[in-house]
């Protein structure tokens, strides 16, 4: 039983991260917009909302009512990978500044960031959700919701950065400036012949 506490206190804490996140980008949306940014749609963030707020809800569910029991390896493979989903975003949000936002939102014309975490990976922050998503819940045991919102979280995430990728194709440089750069797994799995991206 105070495995469970320990877990929803960590959940607790991801909740409140989150609600930081979303006063963050809400000031840097209306900092790009004052700089003439060019804002295309919420980019499906109604649907990221409901999302989260039902992940977080359903993983408490099935930890607290079904009873999932806490393995200790398991849950040791799933906090790290909590704990990287993290830093990737931390990296991806720092590198950034004040340009990272959850609506999609672009300045045309101006250079996009190619420096700090993306000088290795198109989407940091996109694998960071990834690895949230599916081993928070894991921390606990609870299989199920980590299979669903990973899912749908595969689904919603493809439909997003589409988007994102055309439009910064449209208004920046994306397409020169990242040709190159796979958009998940690290340069270096790729220059081993491991072509993951």
């Amino acid at each position: 039983m105070l495995t469970t506490y320990v877990f929803i206190g960590i959940v607790a804490l991801i909740i409140l991260q989150r609600l930081f996140e979303l006063r963050i980008s809400k000031r840097n949306f209306l900092y790009i917009l004052a700089q003439g940014g060019k804002e295309y749609s919420d980019n499906y963030l109604k649907l990221v909302k409901l999302l989260q707020v039902t992940w977080f809800m359903a993983m408490i569910i099935e930890v607290w009512w079904l009873n999932r029991p806490l393995i200790p390896i398991l849950a040791a493979v799933a906090l790290v990978a909590t704990l990287s989903g993290q830093l990737l975003r931390y990296l991806s949000m720092r590198a950034l500044e004040w340009r990272w936002t959850l609506p999609l939102i672009t300045i045309p014309g101006m250079p996009l960031v190619d420096t700090g975490i993306y000088r290795h990976l198109r989407h940091p922050n996109w694998l960071g959700v990834i690895l949230e998503i599916a081993a928070l819940p894991l921390i606990h045991g609870a299989y199920i919701t980590a299979i669903v919102f990973s899912t749908a979280n595969i689904w919603l995430m493809s439909k997003r950065i589409q988007a994102e990728e055309e439009a910064l194709s449209r208004d920046n440089n994306y397409a020169f400036a990242f040709a190159k750069k796979p958009r998940f797994i690290p340069n270096f799995f790729v220059s081993t012949g491991l072509d993951l991206s």
